[in-house]
């Protein structure tokens, strides 16, 4: 793969300046990867991708120790805004978009970087989803869960990003409106040179896009690899890719199999 576009470097992020919620992170993005972020629900993948993208100043959060670098520079801890201006977009969970307004005011609604021509991105994401584009004057409160994705998606291109961050893209929709959307990732990928970093708790969904994997537990990072790698794991093929008959967290499953290997 080449170069990171995204390195992360042991990162602490500290909610109200007393609880730990995300503990010597580190992670690598590379220009034109999609890399996908695994865990379950509190395991600190959000608060990943919003102190990457500065959202976590307005939740009394901060990066307390630790580098957050983009193309080399450090972004720790600076405004959503800023972030925004140097090339990265978030994609926040439950496909936020502005009910009242039409897929059309949607897209017009946001502010892209310095250079770009709004109108260019509107067609650009109106040809990434063919959907939006013929349901550009309908109100986003009448769009089905899939087509708010697509236009939360479309809203965060529309900032024309170099790095796109998404989170829990596949979260209460059916699976063939995900697998449609995964599809459209990678279109984004392949079609404008887009770089995705992917937070999901559908391992399965997700490691059939993603170029790298990493796994997180309770704001760690306990494992990574390639999606070859990670299916093949057993952890992470009992816990997350449903051969377990109960939900259990990761660290449990690693005190099982070392428990079966002592007692054998």
């Amino acid at each position: 793969m080449s170069e990171a576009l995204l390195r992360l470097e042991k990162v602490e992020v500290v909610y109200h300046r007393v609880a730990t919620a995300v503990q010597g992170v580190s992670l690598e993005v590379p220009r034109g990867a999609i890399v996908a972020v695994l865990g379950t629900n509190g395991a600190g993948k959000t608060t990943t991708l919003r102190a990457i993208s500065g959202f976590i100043g307005l939740d009394d959060a901060r990066v307390s120790d630790g580098t957050i670098r983009y193309r080399g520079e450090r972004i720790e801890n600076l405004p959503p805004h800023r972030v925004t201006a140097l090339g990265i977009a978030l994609v926040p969970e439950r496909n936020k978009v502005f009910e009242n307004l039409t897929v059309g005011e949607n897209l017009e609604a946001v502010a892209p970087r310095a250079g770009a021509n709004p109108r260019r991105l509107a067609e650009m994401t109106y040809s990434i989803f063919p959907a939006l584009a013929r349901l550009r004057r309908r109100e986003a409160g009448y769009l089905s869960g899939g087509e708010r994705q697509m236009l939360a998606i479309g809203s965060a291109l529309a900032c024309a990003p170099d790095l796109l961050l998404v989170d829990e893209l596949s979260q209460g929709l059916a699976p063939l409106a995900v697998e449609e959307l995964m599809h459209r990732l990678q279109s984004i990928r392949g079609e404008l040179g887009t770089t995705v970093l992917l937070v999901e708790q559908n391992a399965n969904v997700a490691l059939e896009v993603a170029d790298y994997g990493y796994v997180m537990e309770n704001g760690r990072i306990v494992l990574d690899g390639t999606p070859h790698r990670l299916r093949g794991h057993p952890d992470v093929r009992e816990f997350y890719l449903g051969g377990a008959t109960r939900r259990r967290s990761y660290r449990e499953v690693k005190q099982y199999r070392r428990s079966r290997r002592w007692y054998g």
